[in-house]
């Protein structure tokens, strides 16, 4: 109230133009009409998130074991706090718009002040030089007491939007979050400005649990990051990304993906780890360009059969999980180079696995597996396999017909794996083997043709043959040392005693055969 100045003496007209100018000039700055159109659609936007929200609780049924009024309490409880952070949500975008209402009254007043002074039939003496009223803005951007932004300013908030090093990005500064509104204001500015790229990694405040619907204006945007903030959910319009190739979603709160997640149909990477996913919609079978799925660390208990509609899926990383089995339908993922399924509950992999012949890296450590299908036979391009930490029993012969495989680790199965197949050998590229922690007690003789073999860890086994000791000076000592326990097993089997010699045949009956018989030639 001070700047009001209510006990101020004003005798003339200057005088009375003078305060009329200061208090104009007292109101914060202008609004952009980006940021007005935000603060609009955003309270719009709150209004039906809080709907959806509130009857979500109110679905909510009371489990058996617990107390109907307990629950009552509980989903009183929740719907207190969503109409709490609903309003601190529309403070901001309300404080916006009375703003906004304030510098409209203001421009309506400086035109009477300026028709007052202008008029003859003013009844207060006009000076000799009547004081100039400042022009009420024609727009929104421009204002005598707003000077004009710099051309690489694609926002009047130029604290947190800039394209000074890339023309056709914006990108948060490091040192500001972005609220809800100003998320809105930047979804509009960008709309505009036909952004490709934005990156949002850990720029939304706590408070920013959802993406406005405006998100879905960005028809232009090639690729997205938000990741690393506190979003809970998407909202549909999130469909209308068309051009959208990069989505990254990592280390965020999200439950469940809408449908139209499916319509973003020309996305190629897709990150979603570390959010609390239980499910995937069936619209991810429309994705038939992506080439990357990052699903790891969430809550996923299964992957949906549509996953095999995925023909240029390239690499999938389900690590982390719940899950206890692959769909079949896997087979149908004809370009996967890579599947990592760590630290899941697989009691096994599907022999579809065997019709994905461009699959390079297999890694399925900490499961349950028992045994591997026959079927991998088929994968003429794996180069690693890891199934260490599972309960094997035994590594299958078929797999030794994948005679890419560089890498093998079946070290610490619990179900004490007692041998390697006997056909090893063939794996002739490999250069890598674990079987550390195991019950295997003598190597198969086709070891010896493993003369690529560079790293071989075979401790905490009761290794007999070769020797602890040969094991223990590298894997070429393994390699030559069964490649001599060979040899010289195949020199001694060439010492045989016949059974009758031709002079015996030739020169003594059957009948003096006791007779002569210490004539037999060795």
């Amino acid at each position: 109230m001070d700047s009001m100045q209510l006990d101020k003496s004003l005798d003339s007209t200057e005088q009375v133009v003078e305060e009329i100018m200061r208090l104009h000039r007292s109101l914060p700055p202008r609004p952009g009409l980006d940021d007005v159109e935000a603060a609009r659609s955003l309270i719009l936007n709150v209004e039906k998130e809080d709907q959806a929200w509130l009857e979500a609780i109110a679905d909510q049924r009371t489990p058996s074991e617990v107390p109907g009024d307990l629950f009552t309490v509980l989903q009183e409880m929740k719907k207190g706090l969503v109409l709490f952070r609903s309003k601190e949500q529309r403070r901001e975008a309300t404080k916006l718009l009375d703003l906004e209402t304030v510098h409209s009254s203001f421009d309506e007043f400086i035109q009477r002040a300026s028709h007052c002074i202008a008029s003859p039939s003013s009844n207060v003496s006009a000076p000799s030089r009547p004081p100039r009223l400042p022009k009420p803005p024609g727009n929104l951007y421009s204002s005598e007491k707003s000077p004009v932004r710099p051309k690489d300013m694609v926002s009047r908030d130029d604290s947190y939007v800039t394209t000074k090093a890339k023309p056709s990005s914006l990108y948060g500064n490091d040192g500001e979050k972005l609220s809800l509104i100003k998320l809105a204001s930047l979804i509009e500015v960008s709309s505009k400005q036909a952004t490709q790229v934005l990156n949002l990694q850990n720029k939304l405040t706590e408070q920013v649990e959802w993406l406005p619907d405006s998100i879905g204006k960005l028809s232009s945007l090639t690729s997205l990051d938000l990741s690393e903030n506190h979003i809970v959910v998407l909202p549909n319009t999130i469909g209308g990304l068309s051009s959208l190739t990069k989505l990254d979603l990592h280390s965020n709160r999200i439950t469940h993906l809408p449908e139209s997640i499916g319509e973003v149909l020309n996305l190629v990477y897709l990150n979603l780890s570390s959010n609390q996913l239980s499910s995937l919609p069936s619209s991810f079978s429309k994705l038939l360009k992506l080439e990357e799925l990052d699903l790891s660390s969430n809550n996923l208990h299964i992957l949906p059969e549509s996953i095999g509609s995925l023909v240029s899926l390239k690499k999938l990383d389900v690590e982390t999980n719940e899950i206890e089995e692959f769909p079949y339908s896997i087979g149908g993922c004809s370009s996967l180079k890579e599947v990592r399924a760590d630290y899941n509950k697989l009691k096994a992999l599907p022999e579809a696995i065997g019709k994905i012949t461009t699959l390079e890296i297999l890694s399925v450590r900490y499961n349950n597996i028992r045994q591997l299908p026959t079927t991998m036979s088929s994968l003429a391009s794996l180069k690693e396999v890891d199934v260490s930490f599972n309960e094997l029993e035994s590594v299958p012969e078929s797999l030794c017909f994948a005679t890419t495989l560089v890498k093998l680790n079946v070290g610490n199965n619990f179900a004490d794996m007692v041998s390697l197949p006997r056909s090893i050998g063939n794996l002739e590229m490999l250069e890598e083997l674990d079987i550390s922690n195991n019950q295997i007690r003598v190597l198969p003789e086709s070891f010896r043709m493993l003369t690529k073999l560079r790293v071989f860890r075979a401790h905490e086994n009761p290794l007999q043959v070769p020797p602890r000791e040969i094991a223990e000076k590298g894997p070429q000592a393994v390699v030559q040392y069964m490649n001599d326990l060979v040899e010289l097993r195949n020199e001694k089997s060439l010492v045989v005693k016949p059974k009758k010699s031709w002079v015996q045949m030739c020169f003594f009956p059957k009948s003096n055969k006791r007779k002569h018989n210490s004539m037999e030639i060795v």
